[in-house]
């Protein structure tokens, strides 16, 4: 069952979650993250991103530069909702698999 939340409530939701994941910068009405992986690393956490992703009807920024792989969550025209701070929970997820093995 969900809950109903007014948006007040729903808002301090959201900003309750984003403080849950380390690592995650707030940029205005988007989230991101910097990680440092391999090549081979980034290739599965960019599939296991997509299927996630694909499900949630969302779809986040990857970009690769050297050691590094970017993600950035949300979009300029409204704030973060439910779904992309999921998603970054998710990515969080994805990571750890992909890192441990």
């Amino acid at each position: 069952m969900r809950a109903l939340f007014s948006a007040r409530a729903k808002h301090d939701y959201l900003s309750d979650a984003l403080t849950l994941l380390s690592g995650w910068i707030r940029e205005g009405e988007q989230i991101s993250r910097t990680l440092v992986i391999d090549d081979t690393q980034h290739a599965a956490l960019t599939e296991r991103v997509k299927v996630v992703a694909d499900a949630l009807h969302l779809r986040p920024e990857i970009s690769r530069r050297a050691d590094r792989t970017q993600i950035r969550v949300g979009h300029d025209d409204g704030p973060l909702s439910e779904g992309e701070v999921l998603l970054a929970a998710r990515i969080e997820d994805a990571y750890r698999a992909v890192t441990e093995s």
